[in-house]
């Protein structure tokens, strides 16, 4: 009876299955396959399988000096990323969750808008407010005497410029967050921590932070992952620049997404693209999977 169900159920999911196999596992399927072969500009018509050559390329071969620096900006940039909107939304929520503050919903909603805009038109606005020559924190800075931040030419600025914009975009999605972590926390807790003598610091590293980090450690594992893989603020912004010398992939604020972007679309190395998307997929999976294990926040409860 259980198989007869399965059947006749079948040609409701085909369509779904279809669109999966097409749209997701082909495309997965046919990189990987394109990652082992010679296929770039040079060999449209003749490519071959070449094995783990461009593997050994990347990891410590010809491109691995492309490949290293990317990658460690790329870790810097998704960790500080993540933990910088995680912490700056926990340390505003826990502000705005103060009960005697009555105008907290009024900075909720103000703090609210960097999620409200639409993404690109954010991303624009910041590209020119960190215009080294009209934008307007340098105008700010000149206005106060200082000297002018060369946000985009500078390859240290340029870099603090993309995470702050970063954080800027991510911080209000934790706000939301923390806020209802704190509100589900029972205050039975604080009393008996109170009644223990415990201080309000002791209380928050003891029972806020813990409780509140539990929570949101499934939050902060994506929002790695979309970090390490945020090939749209990073382009928009400074198309991955400024230029390295040394490096004709891949610019000071590319990460490993936009570098196999350019491969793609300027380089026409379709092979080292492919192999930079497989490592890229290794990279993410390996880390969310150790972090999933080692926080124990999706075993189940007993």
């Amino acid at each position: 009876m259980k198989r007869k169900n399965n059947i006749k159920a079948f040609p409701y999911l085909l369509p779904a299955l279809v669109s999966i196999i097409a749209v997701t596992i082909v495309p997965i399927i046919y990189t990987i396959f394109i990652s082992f072969t010679n296929y770039n500009m040079y060999h449209l018509d003749d490519f071959s399988m070449v094995g783990l050559r461009n593997y050994l390329d990347v990891c410590s071969g010809s491109i691995k000096d492309v490949f290293l620096p990317v990658l460690g900006w790329t870790l810097v940039f998704a960790i500080l990323s993540t933990f910088g909107s995680y912490f700056t939304g926990l340390i505003l929520a826990i502000v705005l969750n103060n009960p005697n503050m009555k105008e907290s919903k009024i900075y909720r909603a103000i703090l609210i808008v960097p999620w409200a805009l639409p993404a690109t038109i954010a991303i624009l606005a910041w590209q020119g407010l960190l215009n080294e020559q009209y934008g307007g924190i340098n105008t700010v800075l000149s206005l106060l005497g200082l000297a002018k931040v060369p946000w985009l030419t500078d390859p240290t600025c340029a870099r603090i410029g993309i995470i702050i914009v970063n954080i800027w975009l991510g911080f209000p999605y934790m706000l939301n967050v923390c806020l209802g972590g704190l509100q589900a926390i029972s205050k039975e807790y604080y009393e008996a921590a109170a009644i223990d003598g415990a201080s309000k610091l002791q209380s928050f590293a003891s029972i806020t932070l813990p409780l509140v980090t539990r929570l949101s450690i499934p939050l902060i594992i994506s929002s790695f992952a979309a970090n390490f893989n945020n090939f749209g603020n990073i382009y928009m912004i400074t198309q991955g620049g400024p230029a390295r010398p040394d490096n004709q992939f891949a610019g000071y604020t590319d990460i490993l997404a936009s570098t196999t972007y350019k491969m793609t679309t300027m380089s026409n190395r379709y092979e080292l693209s492919a192999t930079f998307s497989v490592l890229c997929f290794l990279i993410v999976g390996t880390l969310t999977l150790v972090w999933m294990h080692f926080s124990g926040a999706f075993k189940e409860v007993d």
